[in-house]
């Protein structure tokens, strides 16, 4: 049960069908676990095998080493921000890319609410502060994006708000790129299935639990209103110098390859080893919102 112990079931409009999805339900209905994984229009049929997948990104996560010791010979920078709706996987991801460098020159930012002060900012400020040093991989579990998706969705910031930040955001992005800072944006988008499917994961994993906030539940019947968002975002802020790389996510397997494989792809980076990233699955990443259409 919910808090309080109220029912957090909620009434949703999938596929022409009205569906009751009650998260505090230690059953999950049939109708999400049949259509989770093809939820979205996914292009496969079945994940990614474990044993595949740990090989693959074994090979991968040594050329991301390879990656920091150049960072730190060169002294450049590379950031990269992972956004995506709840539950897509942007931890996971995050993880996956990070957790075998050097943790003193990859850093995660994964900032909470704005202090009263920070509410009274330039709205990118408390980004800026996060932003590389020399030598430095910084990766964003959400960004200033919250104000194109999150925000204005749920009533956090005004309909004034989210268009200045429509527009500023790319004059923002430019300076980065003038900074002459390794830059890369990632979507992480999954099908409306998948979510709920991982959403109750979280409810009923002790492990997860903590991952399901009530506004994960205010948001269940927000999927259209996140949606629109989430077009606008990459319509407006795609640009040549900083472009979105979108990513199918209902497996996360193929997603963090992927991902991985277009970072170590895009760098210039000495030893770089080829055959150890391989391709990029077309049908898994993609540049810009047309890959969504």
């Amino acid at each position: 049960m919910g808090e309080q112990g109220e029912s957090r079931a909620v009434e949703l409009e999938l596929h022409g069908k009205s569906r009751i999805f009650d998260v505090d339900d230690p059953i999950l209905p049939d109708w999400v676990e049949e259509k989770a994984l093809s939820s979205g229009d996914f292009p496969y049929k079945k994940k990614m095998k474990s044993s595949d997948y740990m090989k693959e990104l074994k090979s991968l996560q040594i050329e991301l080493v390879k990656v920091q010791f150049w960072l730190q010979a060169t002294g450049k920078r590379i950031m990269s921000i992972f956004e995506g709706r709840d539950a897509a996987g942007k931890g996971g991801a995050i993880f996956a890319t990070s957790s075998h460098m050097n943790p003193r020159l990859a850093r995660v930012v994964a900032l909470s609410k704005p202090n009263d002060r920070e509410a009274g900012q330039w709205y990118f400020q408390r980004y800026v502060d996060q932003f590389p040093t020399s030598g430095e991989f910084v990766l964003f579990d959400r960004s200033w994006y919250n104000r194109a998706g999150v925000e204005p969705v749920m009533g956090f910031c005004t309909p004034e708000q989210y268009e200045a930040f429509l527009h500023q955001a790319p004059q923002m992005e430019k300076v980065i790129d003038h900074e002459a800072i390794l830059f890369f944006k990632f979507y992480l988008d999954i099908g409306r299935e998948m979510q709920l499917k991982r959403f109750h994961d979280r409810r009923h994993d002790p492990r997860k639990v903590w991952k399901l906030s009530s506004m994960d539940i205010a948001a269940l019947d927000k999927w259209d209103d996140y949606s629109k968002k989430r077009d606008r975002m990459l319509k407006d802020t795609h640009t040549d110098y900083a472009p979105w790389t979108v990513v199918h996510a209902n497996d996360k397997r193929r997603a963090r390859l992927n991902l991985i494989r277009h970072i170590l792809t895009t760098l210039d980076y000495t030893g770089k080893d080829r055959d150890a990233i391989g391709e990029i699955d077309g049908k898994i990443l993609g540049s810009g919102p047309a890959f969504l259409k």
